[in-house]
């Protein structure tokens, strides 16, 4: 019965919510714009292209946008393709904004360039990323905050876009979308500014006839499941009820998830601990009540085979993570509880039970 109890609570605590939570997407109602919760996406079902070979492409993206807080890092927008899942997207590092590029895009290319103390306050902020064949420039606000000769787009706004989350972990965004637009070349710094102040005055930039935009996102619809786009080639996004990732990563490679963080350090104890128990009375249940042959090697084997279950399904539910790293780690803290259980002092405790 005890070892029952622990595999399940184990399987338990490694499968909890068991479901994809509810997609908190609303809209503003007494204004254009809608508001990411705790967990929140919107993403388009069809898939972005930008005219021109890769290495001559111009295009420029803008986003207005208000923070819901200025903690941790979250991906305020990001471009994925299946060959790419992670081509590209912006995200809030604390007050910074950071942009980077999938280690696939360019291999030659600066992976990530940033600004710092763009969301030093909770207010509305309009961002602004043009780049040509030469650089790559940001502006805040219509300002300019930085550019970066080293950083070539070209073809980075293409494939799915999702907005609220990262596409391939629980990365999310909290705060306000009040628009967004996306250009197939680069924007001069009078367009910027201008942009910036007829949208911020009247809820949509003010376009001339010879301003091709691939895609406008007012956010004025204030109710239903679509956000369309005001340009004729018709890309909507769509809000699902359900909180998902476009690319969920499956037995994602240790070395890909390594970050050199204190939560990281804290996962990999949480994690080689939450399997101690495990083995330590599976140990003793082949030793003792039901002895089997090489009973810590099939205690350990279960170890694994119960990890590698719970990674399996954490692929399915998009607030976990699917890794290897915990595959190691699990498999190690069930070593562990065997060794615990075979020390001096489990075996004196034992002796005084029985």
């Amino acid at each position: 019965m005890i070892c029952w109890a622990v595999l399940c609570v184990t399987l338990a605590a490694g499968l909890v919510p068991f479901r994809p939570p509810r997609n908190v997407v609303t809209w503003l109602g007494n204004q254009d714009g809608v508001r990411f919760g705790h967990y929140g996406t919107i993403f388009s079902p069809g898939t972005f292209q930008m005219p021109g070979a890769p290495e001559k492409a111009s295009s420029s993206l803008e986003i207005w946008l208000k923070p819901g807080r200025l903690t941790g890092s979250s991906t305020l927008l990001a471009f994925s393709t299946p060959e790419n899942p992670s081509q590209f997207s912006l995200q809030r590092y604390f007050s910074d904004l950071v942009l980077i590029r999938g280690e696939e895009s360019d291999l030659h290319a600066t992976p990530w360039v940033g600004i710092h103390n763009v969301f030093r306050r909770i207010e509305p902020v309009f961002l602004t990323v043009t780049s040509s064949p030469h650089q790559t420039a940001i502006y805040v606000n219509g300002v300019l905050a930085g550019t970066f000769p080293q950083v070539r787009l070209g073809h980075d706004f293409t494939g799915q876009l999702v907005l609220g989350t990262s596409p391939v972990m629980g990365q999310v965004w909290s705060g306000d979308f009040r628009g967004l637009a996306i250009y197939p070349r680069e924007l001069t710094p009078l367009q910027v500014l201008s942009h910036y102040q007829t949208w911020t005055a009247q809820g949509r930039p003010e376009l001339s006839p010879d301003e091709p935009v691939s895609a406008l996102y007012l956010f004025n619809e204030r109710a239903g499941s679509v956000v369309h786009d005001a340009v004729p080639t018709r890309i909507d996004l769509y809000i699902p009820s359900r909180y998902s990732l476009l690319h969920q990563a499956f037995l994602e490679p240790f070395w890909k998830e390594y970050k050199p963080s204190r939560r990281y350090v804290k996962d990999i104890f949480i994690n080689i601990a939450g399997l101690i128990p495990l083995g330590f009375v599976f140990c003793g249940f082949w030793s003792r009540v039901h002895p089997i042959k090489r009973a810590a090697l099939a205690t350990v084997a279960l170890g694994f085979a119960v990890s590698l279950t719970i990674e399996v399904l954490q692929s399915q539910l998009p607030t976990r993570d699917s890794g290897t790293t915990d595959l190691i780690t699990n498999t190690f803290g069930t070593f562990l509880g065997v060794v615990l259980y075979r020390s001096k002092i489990a075996a004196a405790l034992l002796a005084k039970i029985y």
